[in-house]
């Protein structure tokens, strides 16, 4: 059926809803066009892209309204890397870990695997729903994930009562669209090829004063730290504007580009709230149909950014995915390793409502060519 051709008023004028890379806004891929002469292959040690580092750190302390003491740093190498440089430079002695999906499975088992901490103690959940971590005598950080990108698990930030460790979270689906209370974490941390509609290889990392004294300190102790890995170098050169090695100079654009978009329209709160409406959306049509379903069965832990619908088994998710890729619209695909028959739409700030609205009828039209 990938042949099917779907009517155009049937096609979202913009066909991107992957969880990542995502949709990057075509006005601030213009304005990098725009500047791109003066920007693009010049040092990022000079003001032009200092000033680009400058713009994403007092863009995001505005953005998430971030208290005294915290601070914005930047790393090239993505969350994918900071979970290496956490085991670090973060996590003292022993963590723990709420794992409820792929993402949440890989920094424990990071921490699992180094040979300088003690095995983490890791509280895991069925795929769909989220744990809920204790205070544990002797753990220091507590690793949680605001939501779950392979599953649609939003999880709600908490620090456990009682708990003396830091509280780390993987923000990366989340940041720039899902509300919480700063005060709760420490270190919430992300890329910028989500809610902040850029590409990938940059991580941020948003730390509380406590976060940052912990870093201080390990980079103190007698631990070797790889210079890659090492946060103090990270926090002291964002202090200075800067990375400590050559970033991805249109990655910082388009960045702050997302960023200030984001502001100038009501900041976080507003991003909420669009995101809400999209995912809202997608559920409430996926439980009038008979042949889908929210595959997150608790409403309260459903994301409102990354959505995930199973399809009954007379409908083939692979094959009504494969055909809205043929008609353009693009990477609805589930989750690779989840194994269910299921699509994942992102609706991320820069995905329009009207264009998720879109999608829906485009899943109907093909559904009903399926049958």
């Amino acid at each position: 059926m990938a042949d099917l051709e779907i009517p155009t008023e049937l096609r979202p004028a913009d066909g991107r809803f992957g969880c990542g890379p995502s949709k990057v806004r075509s006005e601030a891929v213009n304005q990098l066009a725009e500047v791109a002469d003066g920007l693009l292959g010049t040092s990022h040690r000079k003001a032009g892209v200092k000033g680009q580092v400058r713009r994403i750190r007092e863009g995001l302390t505005t953005f998430f309204a971030l208290p005294d003491g915290y601070e914005v740093v930047l790393g090239a190498g993505g969350a994918t890397l900071f979970w290496d440089a956490a085991a670090f430079g973060l996590v003292r002695e022993r963590s723990a870990h709420a794992v409820l999906g792929e993402f949440s499975q890989k920094f424990s088992k990071v921490c699992a695997g180094a040979p300088h901490l003690a095995d983490p103690i890791i509280v895991e959940a069925p795929y769909g729903s989220a744990p809920e971590l204790e205070a544990v005598d002797g753990v220091d950080l507590y690793a949680l994930t605001h939501c779950e990108t392979s599953t649609g698990v939003a999880m709600p930030l908490r620090r456990p009562e009682g708990a003396e460790g830091l509280v780390a979270v993987d923000a990366t689906s989340a940041a720039g669209g899902l509300a919480f209370d700063i005060e709760e974490v420490d270190a919430y941390y992300f890329s910028p090829q989500k809610c902040f509609a850029s590409e990938g290889g940059l991580f941020v990392a948003l730390l509380s004063p406590a976060a940052l004294a912990r870093v201080e300190e390990l980079a103190a102790s007698e631990r070797w730290i790889p210079p890659m890995l090492d946060l103090a170098t990270a926090v002291d050169n964002s202090r200075k504007d800067q990375t400590y090695n050559t970033p991805s100079v249109s990655t910082l654009f388009l960045m702050g580009e997302q960023i200030d978009w984001m502001n100038e329209s009501g900041g976080l709160a507003w991003a909420a709230r669009q995101c809400k409406a999209k995912a809202d959306h997608l559920y409430a049509w996926a439980e009038s149909r008979e042949w889908a379903s929210p595959f997150v069965g608790d409403p309260a832990l459903r994301s409102n950014v990354v959505c995930t619908i199973d399809l009954d088994e007379r409908v083939d998710a692979g094959e009504v995915s494969a055909t809205l890729r043929a008609n353009g619209i693009l990477d609805t695909e589930a989750y690779r390793k989840l194994g269910r028959n299921q699509l994942r739409v992102a609706v991320f700030p820069a995905v329009d409502l009207a264009d998720v609205e879109t999608l829906t009828a485009a899943v109907d039209y093909v559904v009903d060519a399926l049958s």
